[in-house]
């Protein structure tokens, strides 16, 4: 048997308040969501002035990276390049940039899904959330 690396809440705490840290200081109202790796949500957080509809966006996003373990941004990608069918797959429904996987040593640990302001500052957020955990 392998032995499993998982988040522990003071994990997620760490990654919401260097996330939310991230957004305050650009002055971006979000929602920030993480989930486990079977993206299950653990911590949902929305931001004063964020768009009620990023409540729904964020933990898709996060729940989109953790299961393919790879950013969220990959799936966007492969539908604008004219693979539509993409959208019929089952679970995976954060086809939009902001998605981005807790990777250690290989294995996918869960994701960090934000959602409000622009595509690339909501991975930018996600990523700083992310690297408080110095993996």
């Amino acid at each position: 048997m392998k032995t499993k690396h998982e988040l522990e809440l003071a994990d997620v705490k760490k990654v919401a308040a260097a996330a939310e840290a991230e957004a305050l200081k650009n002055q971006w109202p979000v929602t920030i969501a993480i989930v486990d790796d079977g993206g299950h949500l653990l911590w949902l957080q929305r931001l004063d002035g964020a768009a009620a509809v990023s409540a729904h966006i964020a933990p898709s996003k996060a729940r989109t990276a953790a299961l393919g373990r790879r950013e969220s941004k990959v799936y966007e990608d492969i539908v604008n390049g004219g693979r539509t069918a993409f959208l019929s797959a089952p679970t995976i429904d954060g086809l939009l940039e902001g998605g981005v996987p807790i990777l250690k040593d290989g294995q996918c640990l869960g994701a960090v899904g934000v959602s409000g302001v622009k595509s690339t500052e909501d991975a930018q957020i996600a990523r700083a959330g992310i690297a408080a955990l110095g993996l």
